[in-house]
């Protein structure tokens, strides 16, 4: 693509050579002759003259001075990112393998079906999807168009996935709650016989777990980014265009509402709430039935950052205090003395 055509598509404000072919994206201290990379903010300036790119994304109403081509957007991660998606496009599989065990009573046009992939009964998988080798597609499921389950996943039966999702290697959707009801010298299972729905353009990482509801649902909203390693127990409501780190983990009938960003090994307590817009720092543990409102949390209990920070500044003074107390009994023991 020329520079001219990469402006247009991300809608910036081309300042220097329209006709710069560039073929990929690459960071800014590997970019070379061909290569389009990005800069945040100001403070890149100064490596600005170890890079070789032909052209650079930057800021809008930016002083920054380059010696190649740039575009101003608004955002230069976010187009950056765009400019990936059409210069090293996801490269699609097609063919249905001759291993592959499909029942008549399924409805399947998925574009491509890997080897030793098992699909039940009445289930329905939209075209341009993707069920790569070794995974299990239970019955009764329905998986919308251009979906990609990829290798050695299960998808229970009775399990809904939109449009675009992607589910990555070793994921489980739909298994049982972890529900158990204690008699006089026994657990037993509570029904665990509700669903999975999983809506349009939400990515669930590598090994992740998201266990059908109780006697519902489970719900994950559009657009909502999973990362590797999470748990989400049965009955959780996660709204639209969440972003969830690796290792953190959500106990039952949690609900977290839309445009929450949920650090890394983040523990929920059941029946909590995250309203919209709250940003819960990595580590944080969410205590049973919390409400947890919009802003910056952080901590065990979790509590607002700045809250947080004024803990942690006692909790590090604590050494200095120590000694000054060790300091007062000893001068009140010499006082004593006299």
């Amino acid at each position: 693509m020329k520079t001219k055509e990469i402006a247009d598509l991300v809608k910036g404000e081309l300042v220097g050579d329209e006709d710069v072919e560039i073929s990929r994206v690459a960071a800014l201290e590997d970019a070379s002759n061909g290569d389009i990379s990005f800069i945040e903010a100001a403070g890149a300036i100064d490596r600005l003259e170890q890079v070789s790119a032909s052209c650079l994304l930057i800021p809008q109403n930016s002083e920054i001075k380059t010696t190649c081509p740039s575009i101003q957007v608004k955002n230069p991660k976010y187009a950056f990112a765009t400019i990936a998606a059409e210069l090293h496009p996801f490269r699609k599989s097609s063919g249905w393998h001759e291993t592959i065990s499909i029942p008549d009573k399924s409805d399947v046009r998925a574009r491509f079906i890997g080897a030793f992939v098992s699909i039940g009964e009445n289930t329905n998988i939209g075209e341009g999807s993707e069920i790569h080798d070794g995974s299990r597609v239970g019955r009764n499921v329905t998986i919308g168009n251009s979906s990609i389950v990829n290798p050695n996943c299960v998808i229970y039966d009775n399990v809904t996935i939109g449009n675009n999702c992607v589910i990555h290697s070793g994921s489980v959707i739909g298994a049982d709650g972890f529900g158990f009801v204690r008699g006089e010298d026994e657990y037993i299972k509570f029904p665990q016989i509700g669903t999975v729905v999983i809506e349009d353009n939400v990515e669930v990482g590598a090994n992740s777990c998201i266990d059908r509801g109780a006697l519902g649902e489970t719900r994950i909203g559009e657009g909502t980014k999973i990362d590797n390693l999470v748990q989400v127990a049965h009955n959780v409501t996660i709204g639209k265009r969440v972003v969830i780190a690796s290792q953190t983990g959500i106990s039952g009938s949690v609900t977290i509402e839309d445009d929450c960003v949920i650090g890394g090994q983040v523990g929920f307590g059941d029946h909590c709430t995250v309203e919209s817009g709250a940003v819960i720092g990595s580590q944080a543990g969410v205590l049973p039935g919390k409400i947890v409102r919009e802003g910056v949390w952080w901590g065990t209990p979790v509590k607002p950052l700045r809250d947080y920070k004024r803990l942690n500044a006692h909790i590090n003074s604590l050494p200095r205090l120590k000694q000054e107390i060790k300091t007062l009994r000893q001068l009140i023991s010499e006082l004593e003395k006299e």
